[in-house]
């Protein structure tokens, strides 16, 4: 059963997708040098959302992470 839903617009209109708790769901959004990758996790009982900025297309597996936030409202 899906727990994530994840939807993005662009040329060819909207699609979407979705990530149960075990698959989680992830994106990544880009330019040519610059993007962000939105990962959605499910630990220890609690949504997790991490945001990490990358390098784009040229380097799309960044390691900084601009912000994490988990279902607790904390």
């Amino acid at each position: 059963m899906s727990h994530f839903y994840a939807s993005i617009q662009g040329n060819g209109g909207e699609a979407t997708r979705t990530g149960s708790k075990k698959s989680g769901v992830e994106g990544h959004i880009r330019g040519w040098n610059i993007g962000v990758r939105v990962v959605c996790t499910h630990e220890n009982g609690k949504d997790v959302i991490r945001v990490y900025k990358t390098g784009g297309s040229n380097k799309p597996y960044g390691t900084l992470v601009l912000t994490f936030y988990d279902d607790s409202g904390e």
